[in-house]
């Protein structure tokens, strides 16, 4: 990539995923990506079996050389001063997939996405959520046809176990991003 490509990636409180997240950063990272990190508040305050709210915060900082944006009056110019050219919201919850479908703007993420989106640029969601096939099934299906919104390909996790959860291929992040920033969203959506 020639010019850095300037990409904020979100965290929401999905903190099962948040190993293959840091991944994916590493990766946009080696390819000459220019991260800003943002979190949610529910992902920067809560310690899980998952890792310590403070360590994430800590690994992220280290690894993209910047502050974490963990509140609403951080986030909010992102959008007027343009400082992304992509916004990526991976993992996105089923509560910030649903917030973002109405409209709502009350954490550092959702503010991220609304001041970004100010400016028509693209936004991405890496969706990790168990109710993705049952209550929040119509607030994708809203963002999947709103503009300026790009699915990171996904598929159902253990069936057998969580019939409706659904998953993003966090390994497919960087062409989705490549075919966002051309204006196209990559197919298949549903793996």
């Amino acid at each position: 990539m020639s010019e850095k490509v300037r990409a904020g990636v979100a965290l929401t409180g999905s903190f099962c995923t948040f190993e293959r997240a840091f991944t994916a950063i590493e990766k946009l990272i080696s390819q000459g990506y220019d991260i800003t990190p943002i979190m949610s508040k529910n992902a920067s305050t809560i310690d899980t079996r998952f890792g310590k709210a403070a360590d994430h915060i800590a690994r992220l900082e280290a690894m993209c050389g910047k502050k974490v944006i963990r509140t609403i009056e951080e986030a909010e110019p992102l959008g007027p001063k343009k400082l992304l050219d992509i916004l990526v919201v991976a993992p996105c919850t089923a509560n910030t997939a649903a917030k973002l479908a109405l409209g709502i703007t009350d954490t550092p993420v959702t503010m991220a996405v609304k001041s970004h989106l100010r400016n028509a640029r693209p936004v991405v969601i890496a969706i990790s959520t168990n109710d993705a096939l049952a209550g929040n099934a119509k607030n994708i299906g809203h963002l999947q046809n709103f503009k300026n919104y790009y699915f990171v390909p996904y598929k159902q996790d253990a069936p057998d176990k969580k019939p409706t959860s659904a998953v993003a291929d966090f390994g497919r992040l960087s062409e989705t991003i490549e075919q966002a920033l051309a204006g196209r969203q990559i197919q298949p959506v549903l793996i």
